[in-house]
């Protein structure tokens, strides 16, 4: 009796069993952030992400910072949480599905903080060969001593008058 009044408990208050997974090794290490950084977004079409895990990753004050050409053909940065982020781009990642794959790392560290920029590839499905679109995200970083957190993600798409000069891209 008391075992089922603590789950009602419990699931009146908004909690379940996603949020007391551990997620420790996923904020471990920098390449460990990262690479997790890359797979919560992918998956298939049809496939939930895991949304309790993206949230982890990030410092409660992130901002998610995509760039993008206006219609009137100006160049313009869109400010999100991570939130808005999932409400903006979660259903089209499931509809659509969406594989983002790290191709080339560049990494600076000063102290507790760290810099990287992050060239990747997105594809439709795991067995593309060819992405439909590139980039090169910029990622600031914080380790505050007991783990890593994602401060910001600022990125851009490649484009016919910006390609990805060969400093960041897989050839190097």
């Amino acid at each position: 009796m008391k075992k089922t009044v603590l789950i009602l408990l419990l699931s009146t208050c908004g909690l379940n069993t996603q949020d007391t997974k551990d997620y420790s090794k996923e904020v471990a290490s920098l390449d460990n952030i990262i690479e997790t950084l890359y797979s919560v977004i992918s998956g298939d079409k049809g496939e939930e992400r895991d949304w309790h895990l993206f949230k982890h990753l990030f410092h409660k004050d992130a901002k998610l910072i995509p760039t993008g050409k206006t219609k009137e053909g100006k160049t313009e940065a869109r400010y999100m949480t991570t939130e808005d982020y999932i409400k903006s781009s979660g259903k089209w990642l499931v509809d659509n599905g969406f594989h983002e794959v790290e191709i080339h790392r560049q990494t600076q560290t000063f102290g507790n903080i760290t810099h990287v920029f992050s060239t990747y590839e997105s594809f439709r499905s795991k067995e593309d060969a060819t992405p439909f679109m590139r980039g090169i995200n910029s990622i600031q970083l914080l380790n505050d001593s007991e783990r890593w957190w994602i401060i910001n993600i600022y990125w851009m798409q490649e484009s016919d008058e910006n390609p990805i000069p060969e400093t960041y891209s897989n050839e190097n």
